[in-house]
């Protein structure tokens, strides 16, 4: 992890965000998840510029991982009026996230295989 909040995808990272989204994450939430792994902590437009991507993406992103538990956010008051600024992070080192999405992986393949091995039968029993 880069104590900067700037952080510009190498070639490291678009690999790890095809394998993600390979696995069926979407691309925008991997951007962002990546992006966040890569700053101590950082503002939503921040990652905008960074994993290139627009700010409804950025919203949209940051609720799923929120709502997964993967992100914190703690607001940053501004000088005199106006809406606070949104810093984020993670809650997790990333390996441990990878650790939890796996399980959540393997957990679809054993319902799949059992869903097959149902069908398997149900074909038999005809």
């Amino acid at each position: 992890m880069r104590n900067t909040r700037s952080y510009k995808f190498n070639s490291q990272d678009e690999k790890i965000i095809k394998v993600f989204t390979e696995l069926g994450m979407p691309r925008n939430l991997v951007k962002t998840l990546i992006y966040i792994s890569q700053v101590e902590e950082c503002r939503s437009a921040e990652i905008e510029h960074g994993a290139n991507l627009r700010q409804p993406e950025v919203s949209v992103a940051m609720q799923q991982l929120q709502k997964r538990g993967w992100i914190s956010r703690r607001d940053l008051k501004k000088k005199g009026k106006g809406r606070p600024v949104h810093i984020y992070k993670l809650t997790s080192p990333i390996n441990k996230i990878v650790s939890t999405f796996e399980k959540e992986k393997i957990k679809e393949i054993e319902s799949i295989k059992n869903d097959l091995d149902q069908l398997k039968n149900l074909i038999e029993g005809r």
